[in-house]
């Protein structure tokens, strides 16, 4: 079974390119891609290297059966038909999610109901349960998803979203996921030579995620993953994997990435962050007013989420920020810089038009990220 499993990477829109570049580096075997997903092929393997590797996806999905249904008769037959006894052990814990987007079964519930009979009614018979199944090992996430009268049955093999990497305990204001800032990277041209600074650092996802990329570090190795207790797949799979994620580590590269806020005690959070995340000697933290930066060095680059929404409701102050921003950089400047942000008016504060421009979603918030592209460094 191990070498025909078909998996699902999911993301935000407008994250699948960078998913995709991700997928390929890591030589996983993609088969399709859609609005926020990928699809890829593998062995439990490529299970464990997606969870553990993959910087910009949400979570990881085994697709386990596809069929159409008009009917409730029809979805309860589906998923009575799938093998559950190969995936699901008998006293597992059972969570069963729902989605319907132009389907005839339109009430989410009630999709969501027979699917769970369907699945227990299967399992008391393969198990020869007569009553209840007792729901006390493991859980097991599992969705119903209909498109069009179409079900796709999936198994989330993640557990909690793969932005969680583990290091940001406490987190400052409507902050940056952390996908999404390793996306913003990835869409640069920063590279882990080059200099990078952060001056609206908040809690320090940006430059902890640039760390973690420049250190080759894998963003879940702090944490666990649902399908680690799933027997079928075995722990010595998760165990290699593991293995190899920390012989990957480049421990001796120290990067040269600047971070700082105006906030003192954002400050002090972001250290801690970084601190958990084991990369506080990767990254100079400092207690600074934007008014104030002076750009550490040449043909350097600034990623950077200005305060917006609900960080700061000031138009005029939002504003300020960016003007600011731009005077920082000289019209000749060697540096490139990238911004994400709501305020259309971006472009007019900052003094200078993009080279170009992406539609990302922060969040509920729907952003630009502008990219500004200085000269490459002069070898």
């Amino acid at each position: 079974m191990q070498n025909e499993l078909n998996l699902t990477a999911t993301c935000a829109f407008g994250l699948e390119a960078s998913l995709k570049r991700e997928m390929i580096s890591l030589g996983l075997n993609i088969t399709s891609s859609g609005d926020g997903r990928v699809e890829f092929c593998g062995g439990f393997d490529a299970i464990a290297r997606a969870n553990l590797w993959l910087r910009c996806a949400d979570r990881i999905l085994l697709k386990i059966a596809e069929f159409p249904a008009k009917t409730f008769d029809e979805l309860f037959d589906g998923v009575f038909a799938i093998s559950w006894q190969d995936f699901i052990p008998r006293d597992s814990k059972i969570i069963v999610l729902g989605k319907s987007v132009k389907s005839k079964l339109s009430s989410v519930p009630s999709c969501q109901s027979i699917t769970k009979k369907a699945i227990v009614e299967k399992l008391k018979l393969k198990y020869g349960i007569a009553e209840h199944l007792p729901e006390t090992g493991f859980e097991y996430r599992i969705q119903a998803a209909l498109l069009k009268d179409v079900v796709t049955v999936t198994i989330d093999t993640t557990g909690a979203a793969l932005h969680k990497r583990g290091y940001r305990q406490i987190a400052s204001a409507a902050p940056i996921k952390e996908t999404l800032a390793a996306a913003m990277i990835e869409l640069s041209y920063w590279r882990k030579n080059r200099i990078l600074l952060d001056p609206f650092c908040g809690s320090g996802t940006i430059a902890i995620e640039a760390a973690l990329i420049a250190k080759n570090i894998a963003p879940g190795l702090m944490r666990n993953f649902a399908s680690e207790n799933w027997q079928f797949i075995g722990r010595e799979v998760w165990a290699t994997a593991r293995k190899n994620a920390y012989l990957a580590m480049d421990t001796e590269y120290n990067p040269k990435i600047f971070a700082s806020d105006i906030n003192p005690q954002l400050i002090e959070l972001a250290r801690e962050n970084a601190r958990i995340a084991g990369i506080d000697d990767c990254i100079e933290f400092a207690v600074a007013d934007i008014a104030d930066i002076k750009l550490p060095g040449d043909y350097g680059v600034i990623i950077t989420n200005p305060p917006y929404g609900e960080r700061l409701s000031d138009g005029d102050a939002v504003q300020t920020l960016h003007t600011h921003l731009g005077r920082i950089l000289p019209k000749d400047t060697t540096w490139s810089t990238y911004v994400i942000t709501n305020d259309p008016t971006f472009e007019t504060a900052f003094g200078r038009r993009a080279n170009a421009k992406r539609k990302l979603f922060n969040g509920n918030i729907k952003t630009d990220y502008y990219q500004f592209h200085g000269p490459k460094p002069v070898v």
